[in-house]
């Protein structure tokens, strides 16, 4: 029997530092996918696809939202909510992919509160978000 998952073998975290994700293209696929109402008449291999591509999304969020935050001091209060969100994310992403719109929608939402959470440390400490 063959798989069909693709394992990425990325040992030192080039992705998560290096691969610069098109965050606007992210916004517009979330927008759309939250804008689903009932069955958007997608085939399950249509919506498996969205669903990676906003897990892809996801993961790259979480990671520049925990690069941001390790740059604030412990005790500072956007670290802490930042703390919240990346627990969230961590849950979220743990749970398996569904090839359905409710688990599209799902990531979609998590891929907006990465954004919103990364903007908001941009607000509070640009540097934490610029810095390499």
């Amino acid at each position: 029997m063959s798989s069909t998952h693709l394992v990425l073998h990325d040992p030192e975290g080039r992705l998560d530092t290096e691969l610069l994700l098109d965050r606007e293209l992210h916004k517009a696929l979330v927008k759309a996918v939250l804008g689903w109402t009932g069955n958007p008449g997608l085939p399950p291999a249509d919506l498996q696809q969205i669903a990676l591509l906003l897990t892809g999304a996801a993961r790259t969020g979480a990671a520049d939202v925990r690069r941001a935050a390790d740059l604030l001091p412990e005790d500072h209060a956007a670290r802490a909510l930042a703390d919240v969100v990346l627990e969230e994310a961590d849950r979220r992403l743990s749970a398996p992919l569904e090839s359905t719109a409710r688990c599209a929608q799902n990531r979609a939402r998590l891929v907006r509160a990465l954004y919103e959470r990364l903007d908001r440390l941009a607000s509070v400490a640009p540097q934490a978000v610029t810095a390499p």
